[in-house]
């Protein structure tokens, strides 16, 4: 039955990566071109007069990817967002769930802490570009950032076999 599993899962997991696989887009292409090559993107995004197209790998995955296009529909930026450094920039008491959205995308997974309140997204990347790792944002009720932590991935720890 495991067998059958893993037959039936890793080439829908595959498929999904396939998309970012090629070279990345040039700098300048049009928003068009750009789609025509990664594909349509998870979600849009409008970030003052930017356009923000989100390509992640997420739920299993441990990249995503934000291409950036200013009011001219030319591609400013494309750079991969889970990261320790982009982590960085969301600011502890004052980034917003919208501000998270825009700069690193949709999480893996989402929780609630019932005792403190608070809804938690969690992303998979890897830590320091090694560690496999789960990125934790805490939202307070209001949608801000109130807590931020890394851990390992239960995805990636090893499970005790009791029965070989």
């Amino acid at each position: 039955m495991k067998k059958l599993i893993i037959a039936t899962i890793l080439p829908l997991l595959l498929a999904a990566c396939a998309g970012l696989g090629g070279p990345p887009p040039a700098f300048g292409e049009r928003m068009d071109a750009v789609k025509a090559k990664l594909g349509q993107p998870n979600a849009v995004y409008v970030a003052g007069g930017d356009t923000v197209l989100e390509y992640t790998t997420q739920p299993f995955g441990q990249y995503a990817y934000m291409a950036r296009f200013g009011p001219d529909g030319g591609l400013k930026s494309y750079e991969q967002v889970l990261t320790d450094e982009k982590f960085a920039t969301l600011k502890v008491g004052i980034a917003t769930r919208d501000d998270v959205l825009r700069t690193i995308g949709h999480p893996a997974e989402t929780s609630y802490l019932a005792l403190r309140d608070l809804t938690v997204w969690s992303y998979r990347y890897k830590q320091s570009g090694v560690w496999n790792s789960m990125m934790h944002v805490h939202f307070d009720q209001a949608g801000i950032v109130r807590e931020m932590m890394a851990g390992p991935d239960p995805a990636y720890e090893e499970k005790p076999r009791f029965f070989r």
